[in-house]
């Protein structure tokens, strides 16, 4: 007999799903949605401002790989990140992820996001729970062995003024450190990336 189809909306946050059951719900529009520890984890869908900070970083990032291929060579909105470390399925999905090494040269429908590694995983926040973002993420990604910073840009107080958080890993822990609105953020992994803290530039 046929299993049936789970309809899973925001009521359902922290309910326990397999990741087969959670790959083929059908989900209620309006909200996000991922598995972390073996459990549904619902959040909003972004709000305008949120959107364009995230189109704003990923064209600053799009233009850089297309110049840099030996440095990045895929930048992907939503992706997945499996955390294998984990007993319960926890598949995190950052707002922007840069590859190094993807792999261009097989079919797509032999890459799979379980298979894949990214070297920075970026989220932007706007609204709704902070914890995801500053605490949650910054505990999962750590796991990733292949994540070498993760970015938070940061529009709470003002969007049109927001402030990146650069989590740069240092054994096993981050350093952290704060570009804000207008000053100029830089990064080791990524040679000539230059970008001033502005989503009007």
């Amino acid at each position: 007999m046929a299993s049936v189809q789970l309809k899973l909306g925001p009521a359902d946050h922290g309910r326990r799903l397999s990741l087969d059951e959670f790959d083929e719900a059908d989900f209620e529009p309006g909200s996000r949605y991922e598995i972390i520890d073996g459990r549904l984890y619902v959040s909003t869908e972004p709000n305008l401002p949120e959107n364009f900070l995230q189109g704003w970083l990923f064209v600053k990032l799009i233009t850089y790989s297309g110049l840099r291929q030996g440095v990045i060579n895929y930048v992907a909105l939503r992706s997945r990140v499996f955390i294998h470390s984990r007993s319960q399925s926890t598949i995190p999905e950052p707002d922007l992820a840069i590859y190094h090494d993807f792999p261009h040269q097989k079919p797509l429908k032999e890459i799979h996001w379980r298979d894949l590694g990214p070297m920075i995983v970026a989220e932007v926040l706007v609204e709704g729970d902070p914890r995801k973002d500053l605490e949650r993420n910054v505990e999962l990604y750590l796991e990733v062995p292949s994540i070498r910073e993760y970015w938070v840009l940061d529009g709470r107080a003002n969007p049109d003024e927001p402030t990146l958080l650069q989590h740069r890993r240092y054994g096993k822990r981050w350093i952290v450190k704060s570009f804000p609105y207008g000053s100029t953020f830089t990064t080791k992994l990524l040679p000539e990336f230059s970008i001033v803290i502005d989503p009007r530039k």
